[in-house]
């Protein structure tokens, strides 16, 4: 892409610690040659909801530079704010009521929902973008794919702090994530011995188990993840042998959001997003009564979501975020899009954006995780990338 370019970038989905740090660095790089980036707020409804009179309505578009920039890296977010919001999969009652009735009946379906996309477009088109930079999890990147197929140039990035985007081994948020966890976890041991008590911890991880698994690795907890449904009696069991082994007569497990023991469901609660995604039970509480009813040892649950968005990014994803954000930067200078920055057998790398619909990665349960013990596989590591899963342990292959 030869020239200087008018690049877009926003962020979308969950905040996670590290974005800033990306939003900082492209238009560090971009305007060290030349182009011009311009900030889309609140994600994808930046694209959608804008409108022009006759200017770009500021709420929504903001241009970046360095002087704005200069210190967003320095706390968690996103400077941009953000959004859930999927273009493809609008209800017509959350549109503005600017928006043209006829043309809102020309893209909603029979199930009345409403597809923005040809709005999406257009408002690329009448910003002068060149290029998009998207930061998000699987909702943004999948409508990220819709964009790219449709013809807009376009680099992703990465960001869960549940580490299973499809082609990647690491999404930015994920080592603050266990970090996180792993302070909060250790602050809370000296209550935990105090009572005498089985202290449950509640983590991000409705469908993947990497967060519960890479927070017990590092705190040597018990753990229980969605792709390996458990005993709950044996649990039981092995915890309160765990606490009784104890000098200080406690023990820890670590349960990801949706991990279940056998022979049970939990339910999902609330209403859900614009990409179908609805809350599920606390499997926490629930899980500490299990445990105190089977054992008669008093336990208690604790919530690890939120306070793990939350801060400044640790070094890991500090130093992740630039560098994704100076691979995207190489790729648009190359000319090269329709890509996803990535980290792949340990490398950084690029690959193709996850289709709609791709399922995310999941706990290769074999080689990580010993279910009869409810820890991680510590064993047979070396040769492993640092990160301990490559493309051969619970990453999905891609191009």
């Amino acid at each position: 892409m030869a020239g200087a370019r008018r690049i877009g970038i926003l962020t979308g989905g969950g905040d996670v610690p590290g974005l800033n740090s990306v939003i900082k660095s492209v238009v560090y790089r971009a305007t060290a040659v030349g182009d011009e980036v311009f900030g889309i707020r609140r994600g994808w409804e930046g694209l959608t909801h804008l409108r022009f009179d006759p200017l770009p309505d500021p709420n929504y578009i903001v241009r970046l530079d360095r002087s704005n920039t200069r210190t967003i890296d320095r706390t968690g977010g996103t400077w941009l704010h953000t959004s859930r919001t999927n273009p493809k999969k609008m209800k017509a009652s959350s549109l503005p009521a600017w928006f043209d009735p006829a043309r809102v009946t020309e893209m909603t379906d029979a199930d009345g929902v409403v597809d923005l996309t040809p709005v999406v477009l257009e408002n690329v088109e009448r910003l002068g973008l060149d290029v998009l930079v998207t930061i998000g999890g699987d909702d943004t990147l999948s409508f990220s794919r819709v964009l790219s197929d449709e013809g807009v140039p376009l680099v992703a990035i990465p960001k869960t702090m549940d580490n299973d985007v499809f082609g990647t081994e690491y999404c930015i948020g994920f080592s603050t994530a266990i970090t996180r966890a792993k302070e909060l976890i250790n602050r809370q041991r000296t209550t935990l011995g105090s009572h005498e008590r089985i202290g449950v911890f509640r983590i991000f991880g409705r469908d993947a188990g990497f967060s519960a698994l890479y927070t017990a690795y590092v705190t040597s907890a018990r753990c229980l993840i969605p792709e390996a449904p458990y005993d709950l009696d044996r649990l039981a069991a092995v915890v309160a042998a765990d606490r009784a082994a104890n000098p200080s007569r406690y023990a820890v497990v670590v349960t990801a959001e949706g991990a279940i023991w056998e022979g049970a469901r939990m339910q999902d609660v609330g209403d859900a997003d614009a990409f179908g995604h609805r809350h599920k039970a606390n499997v926490g509480e629930v899980l500490a009564y299990e445990l105190k009813a089977r054992t008669g040892i008093e336990s208690v649950a604790s919530e690890l979501t939120y306070d793990l968005r939350s801060g400044e990014p640790d070094a890991l994803d500090a130093m992740v975020a630039t560098t994704y954000a100076n691979i995207a930067m190489d790729l648009l200078i190359d000319g090269v899009t329709g890509r996803m920055t990535a980290i792949r057998d340990g490398k950084y790398a690029h690959t193709e954006l996850p289709k709609p619909g791709t399922p995310g990665r999941r706990v290769d349960v074999a080689d990580m995780y010993n279910v009869e013990r409810f820890r991680p596989r510590y064993e047979g590591k070396l040769g492993d990338p640092m990160l301990l899963v490559g493309l051969g342990g619970g990453v999905a292959a891609g191009v």
